[in-house]
This record gives structure tokens, sequence and C-alpha cells, in this order.
């Protein structure tokens, strides 16, 4: 048996022997690694091509993507609640009239160079920018405004896109200002490629034709329901509600019995998955489940029986106006439908897919100064005033309950008929 010494001794030679080609060996087995860790991934890349809906231009870009390119001071989380993002406090004074925030040291632009508190550009027509120091910046507002930090987690840029986010704008193809093709890219040579489409039936035949690879945001998925090569994946978008909005000033709908009579002739389950109760998201802090429901009651419907009624819907929600229609045919409501791309200046009852803030503040949606944007002319002096004490209270359980109310009695006077949360569509290739 071989002893211990001798095995010792016999490597030992075997080194002397072979030490240079070891060295080498170990040198190459380093390099290798190095080369695998920090330079293959520069070679090899993914790249996926998403079709979306809309027509965009480098200001008004889908959320999804502009969070991706860059970061605001704030972010919003799920239920709506407000959180630093490349800031790291803030605090108001003048009872939210003045807002100062501080930001993270050491954050860095896409070109490398360091952000400063003079490199915030939001542009607002009703606030000032004030930089304190190369961290510290503070915003004097026109008036008191407790949902400011909100507005913040808007992405901010340098010229060309250039963002603090992941990815990186690579290349962009405008036609006449409107955004057609958008290419980014992370660190880890991951590409999106985003090409955008006027209708769904553009982007549809785009899929077919291999232009793309993923469509999202698709709200009929038609066809591809049978296709076996094809993934869909819904998805409820509880930042939008599908409503009826009453014409308030039409002498047929100033009584609010009226309006109840027909909120309550119809069967809301049957035209989507998922019901609106109201027109603030169910994740929200500030969601109010106690409002009244409308279940189905055609006694409680007769009120609105011989009536003659226009319906304006947007193309895309045709189908849920002839639903309607049906529905209200049956106690005795007669309908007229008409397509329109837009809102109607004298319309009756107005069928329309509306985007909610991501904070419960729906003072541009209601209050009765909003002559551009109330879609209801809706005019309610208890409506206004607590839409006027939301939008200033800092209090934020007080605050609760004002939006509580808010939801109570809007759903009660039914300006609109909330129906549901619209699902849209994620459809890939498998």
């Amino acid at each position: 048996m071989l002893s211990t010494r001798y095995i010792f001794r016999l490597i030992q030679a075997f080194i002397i022997k072979f030490k240079a080609i070891i060295v080498i060996s170990v040198g190459i087995g380093i390099l290798f690694f190095i080369i695998f860790i920090f330079f293959i991934p520069n070679f090899t890349s993914t790249t996926i091509r998403i079709g979306i809906v809309g027509r965009f231009t480098t200001n008004n870009l889908p959320d999804k993507i502009t969070n991706q390119i860059s970061k605001g001071l704030t972010r919003v989380e799920t239920d709506g609640s407000v959180v630093p993002d490349i800031s790291t406090s803030w605090e108001t004074t003048d009872e939210g009239k003045t807002w100062t925030f501080k930001i993270m040291e050491n954050v860095k632009w896409q070109d490398d160079k360091k952000l400063i508190a003079s490199d915030i550009n939001y542009e607002f027509s009703d606030a000032t920018i004030e930089v304190l120091s190369d961290n510290e910046l503070k915003f004097n507002l026109q008036s008191n405004f407790s949902a400011f930090p909100i507005i913040l987690s808007r992405p901010i840029f340098k010229k060309g896109l250039l963002g603090l986010g992941d990815y990186k704008v690579k290349n962009i193809s405008l036609v006449g200002g409107i955004v057609q093709k958008l290419t980014i890219k992370n660190k880890q040579n991951e590409k999106i490629i985003y090409k955008f489409y006027p209708t769904e039936e553009r982007i549809k035949l785009a899929l077919k034709l291999g232009e793309v690879d993923t469509i999202e945001g698709l709200q009929d998925v038609g066809e591809f329901n049978n296709w076996k090569t094809l993934h869909l994946t819904k998805e409820v978008s509880y930042e939008n509600f599908v409503a009826l909005f009453f014409n308030t000033n039409n002498e047929k709908f100033r009584d609010k019995s009226i309006r109840q009579a027909l909120a309550y002739a119809l069967d809301k389950e049957i035209l989507n998955e998922i019901r609106a109760f109201g027109p603030i998201s169910p994740h929200s802090w500030s969601y109010n489940p106690q409002v009244k429901k409308y279940l189905i009651d055609t006694e409680k419907a007769k009120d609105a029986k011989g009536m003659l009624i226009k319906i304006s819907t947007l193309p895309n929600l045709l189908e849920t106006a002839e639903k309607i229609s049906k529905q209200w045919k049956e106690v005795g409501v007669n309908t007229e439908i008409e397509v329109t791309p837009d809102i109607p200046q004298n319309f009756e009852v107005f069928l329309a897919t509306v985007d909610t803030p991501k904070d419960p503040d729906q003072y541009s949606l209601w209050h009765s100064t909003q002559e551009g944007t109330n879609i209801s002319r809706y005019k309610n002096a208890r409506i206004d005033k607590l839409l006027e004490d939301g939008r200033t209270e800092l209090d934020l359980e007080i605050r609760k309950k004002i939006y509580l109310d808010f939801q109570r009695f809007i759903v009660e006077d039914v300006p609109a008929i909330f129906l549901y949360h619209p699902i849209f569509y994620t459809v890939s290739r498998k």
C-alpha cells in the first residue's frame, strides 16, 4: 500500500513537470468563465414583436411602455396608494398647495449621466417647479390638491425618450407624428418591438401575416378562439368601466326615477362576466361595496314603459348596445341604435368605456363645472361638494369617507348605469 508521503511526492513531481500546461489550462478556464458571464449575453438576444391597437404620439404612449423605459417620482400600487419611486420622501405645506420632494442619489439616466433635480421636467400649466438642490425640488400649485403625488407617477424623460428604466429606446418610426413602430432593449439584450395598428381588424391581419408574435389589449378575439396554434389569456381591466351615460339635460332623463327604472330593467350579469357597481375600481383603497346594486326588477322598471330612446354607442360596444336594446324592449322600452366614433353633441344615452384615474378623484367626470368632460352634463350640489372636498383633504381616512359617500350618492342618483369592467385579451403564438 502506497504511503501518503509517496503519493504527495508523486503529485508534486507531476505538477513540476507539467506546471506550464496546468497554468495555461487554469488561465483558459478562467478566461472562458469571464467570457461566458460578461460577454456571451451581449451576443445572444431574444426578440418579441407586440401589436397594439391605437394611435399614439411620443407624448401619449401606453403606460406599460413608458414604465418600461423610465420612472416617475412616485409609483402607484394596485390599490391606488402612492409610494416613492425615484423619490425618497415628500411633504406638503399650505394644506396641499406646496409639495417638496427629495430624490434618490446616484440615480443615472440611460446615457450614464447622474439624475439631478433640475432634470425633472414635468410641464404643468397650473404649477411651477423650484429646484432647491441637486436632490430636492418644490412644486408650487395654484390651488390645494391632495392627489398631487399620484400625478408625479408619470415617468420622466430626456430628449429622445431617454429614460431611467430597464429598457432603452433603440429605434422609433413616425409617420405624421404618429408612432408606427418602437423598439426597446434592456441590458440583457432582450428586445421588444411594438407595432401600432389603427383597428382590431388590422392587427388581427398582422398576426395572421406574421408581422407580430403577440397582440395585447384585444377586446374581440373572434375566430382566434378556435386557433390551436395560438395561446389566449384574458384580463379584467378594473381601471376601466363600461357605462350608459344619460344626457341629464334631456327632458326624458331629468327625473331620477326614470333613470332608476331603466337601470332595474337591465340584467347586467349577461352583459359581461365582471359587474361594475360604481365608478371606482374594486381594487381601490376607496372602493365602496355598499352601494345600490340595481339587480334586475321588472316591477321597478315599469316607470320606463313606453319610452323611445336613442342609444349612441362606440363601434366596439355595438354588441353590448344590442343586448341592452333587447332587454329594454322586454319591459316596453323601444330603442334606436346609433354607432358613432365620438360623443354626439345632443345624445340621449351614450354607451362608452371610461378610463378611471388612478386616484379616486373624479372631479373632471362628474363636477357640474366640467363641461368638456362631464359626459352626462350632470349637476348635483352634493356630489360637487364631495368632489371638491375629496381633492383637497389630506387625511387619508377622511378622504376615504368622502369617496365612500360619493359612490353611494352617485349610484343612487344614476347619471349613468354602471355595467361592467371590460375584458382584454392577449393573443400570442404557442
